[in-house]
């Protein structure tokens, strides 16, 4: 008996133990290098490696932490890294993104299709990428009051989604007033498709992605959005109290 349960305990927790970001810091993470002080009201999110609620809203917070974590530049290299002991679910697809208007709207600006945390396709739990670095677009907007965005569907397991939302600012010499990419897309979430589980064809849902609408967004908000029969996401995220 005292096997089983210890079994069951095991199981559970390696279900449980999923992939979450830790740079820049997401909202209330405390599992960060150094994090801001919490706002008033606020806690730390000890759940930060849970899947989002099917119908509820697709981040875990919305309110912003009470200083940017991370100080970007158009243009130049930023790294997005991710914690050490989660569950990878045999990789995936990751979706990077900017938004100006606290996650209503997001212009992707970095993709990691198919194996997202490892090198090649992969079955397997265990994490082999942790960092991502890659070139900021060197049109994104400046802004003191932006967001950073990463969404994971997972190959293996369950249909669930993985999000994680941080607070940072960008500046911008260029003075560009505008950027425009594809939209983020929520799959495995109400009023977005359903990926299934990719038993070993790690195209699965690519589609989706190639598919979705441009955005273009600005540091105050965004100019045009269009998500065919979707469900907007503006309305499954409220504003913060």
């Amino acid at each position: 008996m005292l096997f089983k349960i210890a079994s069951v305990a095991a199981l559970v927790s390696s279900v449980a133990a999923h992939m979450a970001m830790n740079e820049p810091c997401p909202r209330f993470s405390p599992n960060c290098a150094t994090q801001p002080q919490l706002p008033a009201g606020q806690s730390y999110n000890h759940n930060i490696k849970d899947p989002i609620a099917y119908d509820g809203p697709v981040f875990m917070s919305d309110v912003p932490w009470p200083q940017p974590v991370a100080s970007w530049t158009a243009g130049q290299p930023v790294t997005v890294g991710f914690q050490a002991d989660g569950a990878a679910h045999g990789g995936g697809h990751c979706q990077f993104a900017i938004s100006y208007d606290n996650g209503k709207t997001a212009a992707i600006v970095h993709k990691v299709m198919e194996h997202c945390f490892f090198n090649d396709p992969l079955d397997s739990n265990t994490a082999e990428v942790l960092k991502y670095t890659f070139t900021l677009p060197a049109d994104i907007p400046a802004s003191s009051n932006a967001q950073f965005i990463w969404i994971w569907t997972n190959a293996v397991g369950y249909r669930e989604l993985y999000t994680g939302i941080s607070d940072i600012t960008i500046t911008n010499s260029g003075g560009s007033k505008s950027y425009t990419g594809k939209s983020a897309i929520y799959p495995n979430h109400a009023g977005y498709d359903t990926i299934p589980a990719f038993n070993g064809d790690y195209t699965t849902g690519l589609s989706l992605y190639d598919n979705a609408p441009n955005v273009t967004i600005t540091s105050s908000g965004y100019i045009a959005e269009q998500l065919s029969n979707k469900k907007p996401i503006s309305s499954r995220i409220s504003e913060p109290s």
